[in-house]
């Protein structure tokens, strides 16, 4: 097992968009830990004490993939982001701002953790439901109502191609989207699962 002198830096990163998420601090003591439950934890230098992420708001990072640089100083941690995000501020990664633009944001590797951001959304809503919330709606009625809302917004898709109107198709695709992942939500299928399977197609 590779020995940490002290503290170093670990770079937090999806392991599925590429996304950096943040960065912490490791010794060895939070690494063992890391390396026993497979979920991220670091060493908090204002506390003096080991930092289970998302212990308190559920935000859990589970590790995919750890790795050492070079130099054995620093580390790259992938993981599997649940919850709303990384950051404490409620942000998918505490390096998305809001002055950035989001033709910035949404180039590169992480271009769909749009995806990830609705589908936290909908757990929320799930969890803590709010009035007059349409997410909330759709999950009451239950997976019928899903399944027709479903095929309803694909059947619009496909008459909004058969118009060629590029910005009706981009709506009509995105209420698919958005109802399409309310009913992976309704069936207990996380992200990780289409993402998982897409790769291995894509390596076919």
């Amino acid at each position: 097992m590779t020995k940490i002198d002290g503290l170093i830096p670990a770079i937090v990163q999806d392991f599925y968009t590429g996304r950096v998420l943040m960065l912490a601090y490791v010794n060895q003591e939070s690494y063992d830990y890391m390396q026993k439950n497979g979920e991220t934890c670091f060493w908090s230098r204002s506390r003096g004490e080991l930092w289970h992420k998302g212990a308190t708001s559920g935000d859990v990072q589970k590790i995919k993939h750890m790795a050492f640089d070079c130099d054995n100083d620093t580390l790259l941690i992938q993981v599997e982001q649940t919850g709303k995000g990384a950051c404490h501020t409620g942000r998918y990664s505490c390096f998305d701002s809001e002055d950035v633009s989001s033709e910035n944001v949404n180039s590169e590797n992480g271009q769909f953790y749009i995806l990830d951001k609705v589908y936290a959304q909908i757990k929320d809503r799930a969890q803590n439901p709010q009035e007059s919330s349409y997410t909330n709606y759709l999950l009451s009625k239950g997976v019928d109502k899903i399944c027709k809302k479903v095929g309803e917004e694909a059947a619009e898709t496909i008459i909004a191609s058969k118009n060629n109107s590029k910005p009706e198709l981009s709506e009509e695709a995105s209420d698919l989207i958005y109802h399409l992942l309310v009913l992976l939500y309704n069936q207990g299928v996380p992200l990780g699962d289409i993402r998982a399977t897409l790769e291995g197609r894509y390596h076919k």
